[in-house]
């Protein structure tokens, strides 16, 4: 069932889930999902949590940074696939057996690996925004950030080189194919090295690993 909800999602985007739809393309009377979710947010609950567990978990004791890096872009390769997914699971109050056992396996590898706990919560929290924040951002922009040339020579008229030179500049690039929008491993690797230095930090000066 919580498959089925996803394809239609996926399809026709989460808006379009109803329960009528959901039991049309199940072949069964509406009335007789109640029989497995309690209502329609029960649903959304197990939908988001059936997204989160395609996400690679990372193993307690394997190389953290490996793991973070795995589980990051395997979270953008999947909220790719269902686009609506991220502003569904940021609005669930509700947490699953796939999230908890996620996040905690997630936590787990940072702390072996010498993250104190608070500092494991702040790093897994900033990552997780780096993840949603290149997704939503995306959707939100008015064009194709993978075609920004369009971009580039719709507005390259109004953008006056003794005026605003620096745009110019990045915009000739733009068209000239030197430039790309910065891709989510960019800002990931960013991340990531900022947490090494941090980890390093953390372990020379002796911090208290609770």
């Amino acid at each position: 069932m919580l498959t089925t909800a996803i394809q239609l999602a996926d399809e026709s985007g989460l808006t379009a889930l109803s329960m009528r739809k959901l039991a049309g393309e199940l072949g069964v009377e509406a009335m007789s999902l109640y029989n497995h979710v309690k209502s329609k947010e029960d649903l959304f609950d197990g939908v988001a949590d059936l997204v989160i567990s395609e996400i690679d978990t990372p193993s307690v004791g394997e190389p953290w940074r490996n793991a973070m890096h795995r589980r990051a872009v395997s979270a953008h390769q999947v909220f790719r696939r269902h686009r609506w997914a991220v502003g569904l699971i940021a609005s669930r109050q509700t947490v699953g057996p796939f999230q908890l056992a996620h996040y905690d396996a997630t936590l787990g590898c940072l702390h072996v690996a010498g993250f104190p706990y608070l500092l494991a919560g702040h790093a897994c929290s900033l990552i997780d925004s780096h993840i949603f924040g290149f997704i939503v951002r995306r959707l939100d922009l008015p064009f194709d950030p993978d075609n920004l040339a369009a971009w580039a020579e719709h507005n390259i008229p109004q953008i006056s080189v003794e005026q605003h030179p620096h745009v110019y500049a990045i915009t000739q690039g733009i068209l000239a194919e030197e430039y790309r929008d910065a891709d989510f491993e960019f800002g990931l690797e960013l991340i990531l090295d900022g947490l090494e230095k941090l980890l390093a930090t953390t372990v020379e000066n002796g911090a208290d690993t609770e």
